[in-house]
């Protein structure tokens, strides 16, 4: 059996819970608290003794500290950034030399209650508000929305540019960018933890009481039970494989081959954090302030009377009961100790004289292991816990407010281990008071409870300090036109887009975008970038472009052919009249329509999903003129007008000819102002259209896909709006992944180039979306896809 871990030291210095901890780079071995008591400290291994000195004390929230983290060394801090998230809904950043912090992060409405640091600079937070957000150069660069309740833990895997939240809501979700990709439910209460395994799979912890094993594809392959109450906090050890937890059962569990190998428990009412060293020791945070490190190293194993004095501080702790009324009379003495144990953790309640005990099994030890005794009940009677009964659950405190003369006294119920702040916001939310209460409400309740200590602390239910909810046992619960036929009806001639070019264009001397003339860069300069170990120095004549791509090139005699063959073939309800249908030609020859024109258009885009792609086609030409955009486009019927190309191009069925036609709309719809605003407005709803579309294997489809990116690239270059240019990023490096032919690959190359051009932010999100291994893997093609992709790779270095 393997060693099994023991006590190293115990650090005193967190006047109040110590919420968080994390590894720290520098100096080698160390890591960083979080506390109540609204400091950060950064402890130093001494090596000459195995313990730790506190190295370094951090403060500036004004409130509590609920999350830390360390950035990894960058060019501008070599040892890296110490990150604090707080209850004052605030991050602050700390370096080795600095006690105050050297910025602050804002944005998120509610506490900051995780954080997870990511490669070349990127953060990621997620908050009490909902929301998580990833942060990159000082700046907010996405938000993420799509949690219910309140986001508690978030993780960065280690490639793909994909990123973890977990939430109260039951669920956790799995983010590139700004847009969900997947959620994972099966956990039946909040999820608390995140722990990355490896680039496919992580592991979450819940209120439930168990720990779940995912793969990045939606499965659970396994779920481990052990714990008997919220399991808080998780993380995995140094083999990538096993893991740690701790939770509201005063426990450190250690977890290896997929078995609770080990359980340390603490003389704390909440084991509420735990990160893992490089070395393999444990460091774990309690509601008693205290910070407990642990390791199987004999070399850094604490002396003999240090272990035997953390025993006897365990054995004499109180335990609240969660199984109802104790009758000390109806419980076995000691000698059901002489039976050895079934599993490691596995406890029973022992009478010892007029007392009941509980004792443990330690498989590493052999041995039952007293924990402590059992000091009350939580039936839900005031007589056996000491508690107020208030809305059906038990409460330490239940104050009278009265709030504003002549209206009824209002209740404030609170628990002594909740935060102050979050019981006085529930407080004021559930009574629909003004905000500005939330300190006078936060100061009553810490002022009346200031004597309150653990010793203290009555028996009965327990609160859950983040929901204030009542303490939860597990169990009782819970084209050129051609001569052939239609490819995609069968039928006629008529070939939407075959008047586009079908592979890729001419590798020289031709318009890389649309196969006609000698492509320039729009503002006619070029640029020389170093070509380091990709060859010789390049011309840059790609990006940035700043002119929009359109499709422009038809043949408006096969379109009306197709539009006439369909309309005699459909029902009265979509045919419409001969005559009116001849007017859309004359529409097209003009470029100047009527109402009425305009009107009909409408009207055949409602024709059934087989037969709508001539008149999308008509659409495409139509939109490139600014009256007939400002008429589909404009403020008040933009989005009725693009749900309905939605729609039509990402239906379930939706025809791979309806999708390339809708993207070319999208793309034409660019060469107006309000076209391009409405676009702009609506990348989210677009980009769910592109994940779609880029699932076929069609190539016109992927080169209108990529080409709808490309203007979005251009319309976002000269702005500061890094959302919006992280959106298409993610959606890029989704592309990226699915798009195989050259144009394609082209014209994202230049949507990439495009947004990096003299923009650190989002070079630098490219960067942690994986993008540079895209642009990387195409160097090696000859023409304009292999000179683009290594200006773009330079880039990004």
């Amino acid at each position: 059996m393997a060693a099994p871990y023991k006590v190293r030291c115990f650090l005193l210095g967190h006047e109040k819970d110590v919420r968080s901890v994390a590894p720290a780079f520098f100096p080698d071995g160390s890591f960083v608290s979080g506390s109540r008591d609204v400091t950060a400290r950064l402890w130093a291994p001494n090596e000459s003794n195995c313990q730790f000195t506190e190295a370094h004390v951090m403060s500036g929230h004004s409130n509590f500290i609920s999350s830390v983290t360390v950035m990894p060394p960058s060019d501008q801090y070599p040892q890296g950034l110490i990150m604090t998230g707080s209850n004052d809904n605030s991050i602050l950043a700390f370096t080795l030399e600095s006690p105050q912090p050297v910025f602050k992060l804002t944005g998120h409405e509610d506490t900051v209650c995780a954080l997870a640091a990511g490669r070349f600079g990127t953060l990621l937070s997620g908050s009490w508000d909902n929301t998580a957000k990833v942060w990159l150069n000082k700046k907010c660069v996405m938000t993420l929305k799509g949690h219910e309740q309140a986001v508690w833990a978030v993780a960065i895997m280690p490639e793909q540019g994909l990123m973890l939240t977990g939430s109260a809501d039951k669920t956790v979700k799995m983010w590139r960018a700004a847009r969900c990709e997947n959620t994972f439910k099966g956990h039946s209460d909040c999820v608390r933890g995140l722990a990355v395994l490896s680039a496919t799979e992580f592991l979450s912890c819940s209120n439930d009481a168990t720990v779940r094993r995912w793969l990045i594809t939606g499965e659970c392959v396994h779920t481990y039970s052990g714990h008997t109450n919220f399991v808080y906090s998780i993380a995995a050890l140094p083999n990538g494989q096993d893991f740690v937890t701790t939770g509201e059962d005063r426990t450190l569990r250690i977890w290896k081959d997929g078995e609770c190998a080990q359980t340390i428990t603490h003389p704390a009412t909440s084991v509420w954090t735990v990160c893992t060293l490089q070395n393999g020791d444990i460091v774990t945070g309690a509601s008693d302030g205290v910070v407990r490190v642990f390791t199987k190293d004999p070399a850094r194993t604490a002396a003999e009377e240090t272990q035997k004095a953390f025993e006897e501080e365990v054995a004499a702790s109180s335990i609240p009961s969660q199984v109802g009324d104790v009758k000390i009379e109806d419980l076995p003495g000691k000698e059901v100790l002489i039976e050895p144990g079934t599993r490691e953790g596995q406890t029973k309640l022992v009478r010892e004289g007029p007392r009941a005990m509980v004792y443990q099994w330690s498989m590493a030890e052999s041995k039952w292991v007293k924990v402590g005794d059992v000091v009350g009940a939580s039936g839900g009677s005031q007589e056996t816990s000491g508690k107020t009964l208030y809305e059906g659950k038990e409460y330490d405190y239940v104050f009278v407010v009265d709030v504003e003369e002549g209206k009824p006294p209002l209740k404030l119920p609170y628990n002594v281990t909740e935060d102050p702040w979050f019981a006085a916001q529930n407080f004021i939310h559930k009574n629909n008071l003004s905000q500005a209460f939330l300190d006078q409400v936060a100061g009553f309740i810490i002022e009346n409870t200031k004597s309150v200590t653990f010793s203290q602390q009555s028996a009965g239910s327990y609160s859950d300090p983040f929901t204030g909810g009542g303490r939860y046992v597990p169990g009782t619960a819970e084209g050129s036109t051609g001569v052939s036929s239609d490819p995609f009806t069968g039928g006629g001639r008529y070939v939407p887009g075959a008047s586009q070019p079908q592979g890729p264009a001419p590798q020289s001397g031709s318009d890389p975008f649309t196969g006609a003339g000698s492509y320039r860069p729009s503002n006619g300069q070029t640029s020389s970038v170093a070509g380091g170990d990709m060859g010789n120095s390049l011309d840059n004549q790609y990006f940035p472009k700043t002119a929009f791509l359109s499709f422009d090139q038809a043949n408006t005699q096969a379109i009306m052919s197709k539009l006439k063959e369909f309309n005699s073939s459909l029902s009265s309800e979509h045919a419409v009249e001969e005559s009116s249908l001849a007017q859309l030609s004359v529409f097209l020859e003009s470029g100047s329509p009527t109402a009425a024109q305009l009107e009909l258009l409408w009207q055949l885009l409602h024709w059934p999903s087989g037969n709508v792609f001539p008149a999308l086609d008509v659409l495409r030409l139509a939109i490139r003129s600014e009256e007939v955009n400002q008429h589909f486009c404009n403020q008040k019927d933009g989005p009725q007008f693009l749900n309905h190309l939605l729609v039509l191009g990402g239906g379930d069925e939706a025809p791979a000819a309806n999708q390339m036609l809708v993207l070319r709309v999208i793309c034409n719809a660019f060469k107006n102002k309000p076209g391009e605003k409405l676009m702009n407005l609506n990348r989210e709803k677009i980009g769910k259209l592109l994940g779609i579309c880029q699932k076929t294997s069609n190539k016109n489809v992927h080169i209108a896909l990529s080409s709808v990116l490309l203007n979005f690239a251009i319309s976002l270059h000269p702005t500061e709006d890094v959302e919006a240019k992280a959106m298409v990023l993610s959606t890029a490096a989704d592309v990226a992944e699915s798009v195989k032919d050259e144009e394609s690959q082209f014209r994202l190359l230049v949507c990439l180039g495009t947004l990096v051009s003299q923009d650190p932010n989002s070079k630098a999100l490219a960067k942690s979306l994986d993008l540079g291994q895209f642009a990387k893997k195409l160097t090696h093609k000859r023409g304009k896809v292999g000179d683009c992709a290594s200006l773009v790779w330079n880039a990004l270095q």
